[in-house]
């Protein structure tokens, strides 16, 4: 191995019950740089990744992993961490309920005569989160903290440990525009003081902005890597590499045919459903026509989740007050299935806690919502729910070996088009879709607004909450701003622009 490369992948094959995820893959890494890995849902990036770190441990593979010049035999993340690679996952890993500072050392706690030193874990815990630029009290509780946040506890933690190798899976999708680029000018600051840095991302205006090196993973090969310092490459041909085609326009052209009021929010107040004194969404007024597509936008932490999920059959709060009106009649959602049966459908953001049963498999996970128009006395027609399953699964191209297959075992992003299928298939007519498309490929993107399109073509409406400004400008037909609980405003889409927002957001 030559000695300009930290990591080197060799001829590596991972196999998974019904799927191969790795087919001979070859990947490089030199010290110091930041190497971008990208590529569509299911193409096998976070499964590299995982093996390289010792997610997978050695013999659960093949091939050659090499580290620092030498051959890895992990059995564990824990040995990775050891020898100076850690990786920071989509799903963040941190213990809720402990303080910052005991996540930032959990694992590997300071001791003086065998004891836990709290008091050196303390003091040394304050540099750490100085340098990844978090003010928060060593103190305070993780689950009290933004998304944001706890991914720098994370990266803290990692650096905690002395890593010399960090990977970052995702590690904006669940980030603000703002939070995203304070991120990347983390990952630059570690590029300056020798740390390599290797991140997978579906964003690639973030990986043309911050990569020194990018590998292109497309159903479980290694097709192509740039060497960026030397040569510039366009984001038209990275989408090309991913999907093995043109892909000129990232957002399906829709024709509007707007109608009149179908859903209405009126004066909507929500508390925290532990502090019983603090209003999450304050007097929240909107609403929604036929045929439309209404974007949610704001920064993180604006209230923008809790106001849906209270909404939809009091998923979330404490003491929601205010009126809810469907086709000009006052209605109460009394409970998720409550607001499924009158025809709303909801998309959580949280996939995996909200969205998903994991340990079932894909045909039960796209049924479960609409067991009633698959039963017939109350039987079970299983022949029309495995129909029913295939057809979103050509429709929505699930990347699965069968029907059969856990959802656990799917990718990020096919997870996600599992839980489109589930709230598709429930046929709702007003549709709430929260991160519709986070930690989703370009091609996937494509896919899933045509899919809200022809949604709204058909005279059904869509709500639409999203980070991405970009994705809400160019999907939306109008768009409410929200802060701090409340809604500071709406605009048309003509006059939306990124910065609109962000000052409606921002400015009292």
């Amino acid at each position: 191995m030559s000695d300009q490369y930290i990591l080197e992948v060799k001829n590596l094959t991972k196999d998974f019950p019904g799927v191969r995820a790795l087919d001979n893959v070859d990947f490089k890494v030199r010290k110091g740089e930041i190497h971008c890995l990208v590529g569509e849902n299911g193409a096998g990036k976070s499964t590299l990744m995982n093996v390289v770190s010792g997610v997978f441990p050695k013999g659960d593979y093949e091939g050659q992993v090499i580290f620092k010049g030498k051959e890895t035999n992990y059995k564990s993340t824990r040995d990775s961490e050891n020898d100076g690679l850690s990786i920071i996952h989509q799903e963040l890993t941190l213990s809720p309920y402990l303080s910052i500072y005991e996540n930032l050392f959990l694992g590997h706690m300071k001791t003086k005569f065998g004891i836990i030193d709290w008091e050196a874990c303390l003091r040394d815990s304050y540099p750490l989160l100085k340098r990844v630029g978090l003010d928060e009290v060593p103190h305070t509780i993780v689950s009290k903290m933004s998304v944001g946040k706890q991914q720098l506890v994370e990266i803290a933690r990692a650096i905690s440990r002395d890593a010399q190798l960090i990977i970052f899976d995702e590690p904006t999708s669940s980030l603000n525009d703002d939070e995203s680029q304070k991120l990347l000018d983390l990952l630059r600051e570690f590029r300056n003081e020798g740390i390599t840095c290797i991140m997978i991302s579906h964003k690639l205006d973030e990986v043309l902005a911050v990569a020194d090196s990018i590998t292109i993973l497309r159903d479980g090969l290694s097709v192509v890597s740039y060497d960026v310092t030397e040569k510039k490459v366009s984001r038209q041909q990275i989408i090309k590499d991913m999907v093995g085609r043109e892909l000129k326009n990232l957002f399906p052209k829709k024709e509007p045919n707007i109608g009149d009021i179908v859903f209405e929010v009126k004066n909507w107040t929500v508390y925290h459903p532990d502090y019983h004194n603090m209003k999450i969404v304050d007097n929240a007024s909107f609403h929604l026509k036929k045929g439309e597509i209404v974007g949610f936008c704001g920064p993180m932490g604006a209230g923008r989740t809790e106001l849906m999920m209270s909404i939809f059959g009091q998923s979330y709060g404490y003491g929601a007050s205010g009126e809810i009106l469907l086709n000009g009649e006052k209605v109460s959602f009394r409970n998720p299935k409550d607001a499924i049966e009158k025809g709303v459908g909801y998309v959580s953001e949280d996939r995996k806690s909200l969205g998903l049963i994991l340990i079932q498999d894909v045909k039960t996970n796209i049924s479960n919502s609409s067991l009633p128009k698959l039963s017939k006395r109350g039987i079970i027609n299983k022949d029309l729910i495995r129909r029913k399953a295939e057809e979103y699964k050509e429709a929505l191209q699930i990347r699965t070996p069968s029907l059969e297959q856990l959802v656990l075992n799917l990718s990020g992003g096919n997870q996600q088009k599992v839980v489109l299928s589930r709230s598709l298939l429930a046929d709702p007519d007003i549709f709430i879709v929260d991160e519709p498309t986070r930690g989703i490929d370009v091609g996937a993107k494509f896919e899933i607004y045509s899919i809200l399109n022809n949604m709204v073509k058909e005279g059904k409406s869509v709500i639409v909450v999203s980070s991405e400004l970009a994705e809400a400008i160019s999907m939306s037909d109008r768009i409410y701003v929200m802060n701090e609980g409340k809604i500071k405003g709406v605009l048309d889409r003509d006059e939306a622009t990124q910065e609109g927002i962000m000052h409606m957001a921002l400015v009292d």
